[in-house]
């Protein structure tokens, strides 16, 4: 299902200025669309926006030719949070969601067991939660929102709160995932080295409202390398752009 956002604007009842101002971008079927840009630019707004947790002041967001009112199963949204039951173990957790949307039992445990060995965990499917660690959290929440099989799955600086190297890993085992199931991802993050390791195209958005964000597609091979020429340069095409927000 493509997803398009035609003219979307928000305005918070508390601010006098616009967070986001005629924002248009359609992101295709099976495409990963990374979002970045400087503090307060309205990355997460707009995420939110497309979950249907708020509604636009202005404009409106479409999902395969249907306009959003508000959440569905057709997104599953993913935030830097883990959001887990401590109460429930692994494969409990994972379920969860599938439990409230009906789905049976059977189905539960196959999509479960399918989702936990995707994301490497299947060997601590009965693992109490406080006894895995902070990156097995997240790999937790994401073979759970995978689960879901919805449309678009959105998330919101999943990696930000974990250490260096376990975000490094992170991104690799979700390039991984993503090349296996092609699932439509759109990607907050504040990561620009990220961005670019994941996204098909980077959306800037900017500090300033009034300009239109900047798209720049990466059109490098993956699986990605940081170090490659052609990657570095893209990187700091962005972060230059980013900074020059910031001054």
């Amino acid at each position: 299902m493509s997803l398009e956002l035609k003219n979307v604007s928000m305005q918070f009842s508390n601010s006098e200025n616009a967070t986001l101002n005629e924002i248009s971008l359609c992101v295709e079927p099976g495409e990963f669309v990374c979002i970045v840009g400087a503090s307060g630019c309205g990355k997460s707004t707009l995420l939110n926006l497309i979950a249907g947790l708020l509604k636009p002041t202005s404009g409106e967001i479409l999902l395969d030719g249907k306009k959003i009112t508000g959440p569905g199963a057709d997104r599953t949204v993913m935030f830097q949070d883990h959001g887990l039951y401590p109460w429930l173990n692994v494969i409990d957790n994972v379920k969860f969601g599938m439990k409230l949307a009906g789905v049976s039992k059977e189905e539960q445990e196959e999509r479960a067991l399918h989702y936990l060995k995707m994301v490497n965990l299947l060997e601590y499917r009965d693992y109490p939660i406080h006894q895995i660690s902070g990156g097995m959290r997240q790999r937790t929440a994401l073979a759970r929102a995978l689960t879901m099989d919805s449309s678009v799955l959105l998330m919101d600086e999943p990696f930000s709160a974990l250490d260096k190297q376990t975000s490094n890993k992170l991104r690799e085992e979700l390039q991984r995932i993503w090349m296996e199931t092609k699932r439509t991802i759109l990607f907050i993050t504040h990561s620009v080295e990220e961005a670019v390791y994941l996204g098909d195209r980077v959306v800037v958005l900017s500090a300033d409202s009034q300009k239109k964000p900047h798209i720049v597609e990466i059109g490098l091979e993956r699986p990605r390398h940081v170090y490659s020429p052609e990657f570095v340069e893209l990187r700091h095409q962005i972060l230059e752009e980013i900074r020059g927000e910031e001054i």
